[in-house]
């Protein structure tokens, strides 16, 4: 079993919980779902639930996906996340 991690950022807020308390009943079950397939499969996980993590998995960014390509601006912000997070919490995230 491994350990999901929502992102926050160093004023406290956690844009995760932000998109998954917009969603309708129906699409918050659904990614629930898949969160728990993350928690169970970890890094053996393969697209297009998840790509390759390093560690602990952290969620850093998550979005309602419309067409088969990531918009750079989404990879972007999730890579500005990860370097926030790897920067305040070195030694893997232990908050």
């Amino acid at each position: 079993m491994y350990n999901l991690v929502f992102y926050t950022a160093e004023r406290g807020d956690s844009p995760l919980d932000d998109f998954l308390d917009g969603l309708d009943k129906k699409s918050r079950a659904k990614v629930a779902a898949y969160m728990s397939l993350l928690e169970e499969e970890g890094q053996n996980l393969k697209r297009p639930y998840a790509d390759i993590v390093r560690g602990k998995i952290v969620l850093v960014h998550a979005f309602s996906k419309k067409t088969r390509q990531l918009k750079k601006k989404d990879i972007d912000l999730a890579e500005k996340r990860m370097e926030d997070w790897i920067e305040r919490f070195p030694a893997g995230g232990e908050i």
